[in-house]
């Protein structure tokens, strides 16, 4: 295998170790509740969890539904209702789902359970907007916090006081029925009061933390939504219980098997990546000439791998994902550097709203790109790396892949 092919074997490996049918049928192994069990599935990897719920349980389960992205559903599965919605953004799909969530469970009783099985893109996929704010609150919102660069924390922060159903909301509505819930994590420390903005989880956060936010970033709100960001969420709840099922250290971990396995020396940098993207792709190509010029953190053959999830601040007008934006920004740090190859991928498939998951340069990248008369330091404040990318074949297209946890970045140098 060439070094491109090496890169594509260890991301593939990374992905099949977190998807979640094993996880959530051993996690189903000795599940015990004698009222009625009913399924909800949020998030990108909803269809699978679902599925491997409904093998798992058979007909114990009496009702499902699951949300999931946009052609993230891959067919019908016996006793569930399946939705399709919009992610980053909620749209009106988003609500006629939840609303259809919250008519499931509104009679649920106490010696009922509600397996509840949780993905990224939870927060945008499952959503009720609180009193007096409406759903193009919520998308305005939005948009303008991802644009401005907040992390995925801040945004959560916000989205959980603007909600009936986030921050905790959903587990007092459903109460006094038994939520048990399955999560794959895509943020940062695992925090469950963050996976999805939480909705079966008490909130962490507070009103002056989700105002905070807001002046932060200097994000224009009606002064109705204002009113509205002042109302608490549960800071407590005694009918949940939560497991960890997916994460990206778990990616990390089987990507450095794989990695020793094809001869590569390894070492696990981070799995809690959480800097702009254009300012960690300078930083890896920074540690790929340290290793070139000697031999070090690591000797060669060897990979560096990194989990996380990087921002970008979007000023441009252009198209692309913070995946993408890490890759071409580092493609400048190794322009010349034989046998170099970056790659930085969405291990959902999806990098922003784009059909690529992410990037993978090398040290040709940039001579290919000024061949083409592509200026990437235009390009990058365009935020345009993605037909950057695509114009000298260095997208990273995996398809949808069912799973979600964050995102994976390998340094290969030979």
């Amino acid at each position: 295998m060439n070094m491109r092919e090496d890169a594509l074997r260890i991301v593939e490996e990374a992905i099949q170790a977190v998807y979640p049918e094993n996880a959530v049928k051993k996690a189903l192994e000795n599940l015990e509740s004698e009222g009625n069990i009913r399924v909800l599935a949020i998030g990108k990897a909803a269809w699978r969890m679902a599925r491997a719920a409904r093998e798992s349980l058979e007909n114990r389960v009496s009702e499902g539904i699951v949300i999931t992205k946009y052609k993230h559903s891959m067919g019908n599965i016996e006793g569930f209702e399946i939705f399709e919605a919009g992610h980053p953004i909620p749209d009106k799909d988003t609500i006629q789902a939840t609303k259809r969530v919250l008519d499931m469970v509104k009679d649920l009783k106490g010696g009922d359970l509600l397996l509840f099985l949780v993905s990224g893109g939870g927060s945008s996929l499952f959503e009720l907007p609180a009193e007096n704010v409406e759903l193009e609150d919520l998308i305005s919102i939005t948009d303008q916090l991802l644009r401005s660069g907040a992390t995925i924390l801040e945004i959560n922060a916000v989205r959980k006081h603007l909600s009936r159903v986030k921050g905790g909301h959903f587990a007092e509505t459903v109460h006094p029925a038994r939520i048990f819930s399955l999560v794959l994590s895509d943020v940062i420390g695992d925090r469950l009061d963050t996976i999805a903005s939480g909705p079966a989880y008490p909130d962490f956060t507070t009103s002056q933390d989700a105002l905070r936010i807001i002046e932060k970033y200097d994000i224009k709100l009606p002064s109705r939504v204002l009113n509205a960001l002042k109302k608490e969420t549960p800071k407590s709840l005694e009918n949940v219980e939560a497991r960890i099922v997916g994460s990206i250290s778990i990616a990390c971990e089987a990507a450095q098997v794989a990695a020793e396995q094809l001869g590569y020396n390894s070492m696990i940098l981070t799995t809690t990546l959480d800097c702009e993207a254009r300012e960690a792709g300078p930083f890896l190509s920074a540690i790929a000439r340290e290793i070139v010029s000697r031999d070090r953190p690591v000797k060669r053959p060897c990979v560096i791998i990194l989990g996380g999830e990087t921002v970008v601040h979007v000023k441009g007008r252009g198209l692309g994902g913070r995946n993408q934006e890490l890759a071409l920004s580092a493609a400048r740090g190794i322009r010349g550097l034989n046998n170099v190859v970056i790659a930085s991928v969405a291990t959902d498939g999806t990098d922003g709203p784009t059909d690529a998951a992410g990037g993978i340069v090398d040290g040709e990248t940039m001579t290919r790109l000024g061949e083409k008369g592509i200026d990437v330091a235009e390009v990058l404040n365009n935020n345009d790396s993605y037909h950057a990318l695509e114009a000298v074949g260095n997208l990273l297209r995996t398809g949808p892949t069912g799973t979600n946890v964050s995102d994976l970045i390998i340094l290969l140098c030979k």
